[in-house]
């Protein structure tokens, strides 16, 4: 089995939970109990929900719903509460709390399904009722956590409920996690201070906090003060420090926290696998979500689009001799090349005239080995401006799409020389990050400057922002933003 590894804006890898049984009744207690009539509400608010579905449909009560009624509350229950539906959210994502929302009720349906097909008893339901009932339910659930969150963000606004914590490691990392968690106020976690064996003086004045020992001293201020948290963000070489930290602090009443710097080792958006009996970790995994997008869409827009591409290939032959559709070579996932599609929009043996265009004007030459690109390209024919302009040109590539060569958004589709002398040049990162996606037939290159940036390195630089920020969300939007481009023309030549 495989399970995706993503890094979040402020998500940590947590290592290990273990609570102290001597601790005293504080606001720790207290949260717990909150949970626990969470997972009461939950339970009750789905058998609610049930019965006043039957209720509205007219539908006869019987000793079978009475019946279904104590199966589903005991179901779940379990089933709630083994896949933690009740841990700490704080400072998780919604939609990460709404997907385990969503996986705790399918096994509760599925569960009921067995059953009802065991003993022969789904005759004495409503179908209707309970499609609706099963469909709408996680919904009903969502909205209730939804409105438990908001008390509890105004209770800690307040200054109640709150967590304090410790973070192990005062270096660029360290810093980076305090900074997170005070951007996330509502999570209620505050930053007592730091333990670090390099740094001297009282106070780290980036954060305000203070230095509260060395590493050596995180023991004995867990035994004398009440900390909720332990943030270890050491950097991996310091592997005995953070082996001695679990095995001296775990039974201290803190939760230990591992903080991997995920940009250092280019992790982000790796997935752990298994090889027989040993994990490997894959850095070109395959997103299940990104790819079944990539496919609805691009078979969508070529089906919508067809007649539109039709008159386009009648214009291109009638404008100017030669082929109708120009390949050109660029890079995918892995750094493997592949045949990037497009309308042509040039005259015959560009490539060659580009040569002798780039020898006779010195001022051209410097305009295309800074962006590779020519803002007035004599090349170009009359259909391939305006195709251009809109990038329609670019519709081809939905085939490269389909043929898994590229995604609809994405980076910017380079060739190797740009990879090789700008993205390498600009540290291994970027080309590391670079060829662990498909490029995009659009991008955030296109729909904020699009060609008009003259700075390269803006370019890596938004690559990199989408490769380590890319969602369905973040998608959608850079297409709707796409679409108005194509409008306006802006940027594009």
């Amino acid at each position: 089995m495989a399970s995706s590894f993503k890094y979040e804006s402020w998500l940590v890898v947590q290592v290990s939970i273990i609570m102290s049984p001597a601790l005293s009744w504080n606001l720790r207690q207290r949260s717990s109990i909150i949970y626990k009539l969470l997972h009461i509400l939950d339970c009750s608010l789905v058998c609610g929900y049930l019965w006043l579905l039957v209720f509205l449909y007219k539908v006869p009560w019987s000793r079978y719903y009475t019946w279904l009624e104590v199966v589903v509350f005991t179901l779940a229950f379990l089933c709630f509460q083994y896949l933690q539906l009740y841990r700490s959210w704080r400072g998780w994502k919604l939609y990460l709390e709404f997907f385990v929302i969503l996986k705790a009720w399918a096994s509760v349906v599925g569960l009921l399904l067995f059953y009802f097909f065991i003993f022969k008893v789904s005759e004495g339901y409503s179908r209707v009722v309970f499609i609706l009932w099963s469909l709408t339910t996680p919904f009903l659930i969502f909205f209730s956590h939804l409105l438990v969150r908001q008390f509890l963000r105004h209770y800690r606004t307040q200054g109640k409920n709150i967590r304090h914590a410790v973070i192990v490691g005062a270096g660029d990392l360290g810093l980076k996690m305090a900074m997170q968690l005070d951007a996330i106020p509502w999570a209620g976690i505050e930053i007592v201070g730091f333990f670090d064996d390099k740094l001297q003086g009282n106070a780290l004045n980036s954060t305000g906090k203070p230095l509260l020992g060395r590493i050596d001293n995180i023991h004995e201020y867990l035994l004398s003060n009440d900390i909720d948290y332990v943030y270890i963000a050491l950097p991996m070489r310091a592997e005995r420090k953070i082996f001695w930290i679990l095995r001296e602090c775990r039974d201290l009443g803190a939760q230990i926290f591992l903080v991997p710097d995920l940009y250092i080792f280019g992790l982000h958006h790796a997935e752990i696998q298994s090889v027989g009996d040993m994990l490997v970790l894959n850095f070109n995994p395959v997103s299940g979500w990104k790819r079944g997008f990539d496919i609805v869409f691009s078979l969508t827009i070529l089906l919508l689009s067809s007649p539109v591409m039709l008159l386009i290939m009648l214009l291109i032959k009638v404008d100017s001799k030669g082929p109708i559709f120009y390949r050109h070579r660029r890079i995918t996932a892995t750094g493997r090349e592949f045949g990037c599609l497009k309308f042509r929009t040039m005259v015959v043996d560009a490539d060659k005239k580009l040569n002798e265009l780039l020898q006779e004007n010195l001022s051209l030459a410097e305009e295309w080995n800074r962006s590779f690109k020519l803002k007035d390209d004599p090349r170009i024919t009359r259909v391939g401006r305006f195709l251009r302009r809109t990038s329609l040109d670019e519709f081809p590539q939905f085939f490269n799409v389909l043929k898994g060569e590229m995604s609809v958004v994405g980076a910017r589709p380079i060739v190797g020389r740009e990879l090789k002398e700008y993205y390498k040049g600009n540290g291994e990162q970027s080309a590391g990050r670079y060829v662990s996606m498909k490029p995009g037939i659009t991008g955030p290159w296109q729909v904020t400057e699009r060609s008009d940036i003259e700075n390269y390195k803006q370019r890596i630089e938004l690559d990199d922002w989408y490769v380590l920020n890319y969602s369905l969300l973040c998608d959608l939007k850079i297409i709707l933003k796409t679409i108005r481009c194509m409008f306006t023309g802006k940027g594009a030549y």
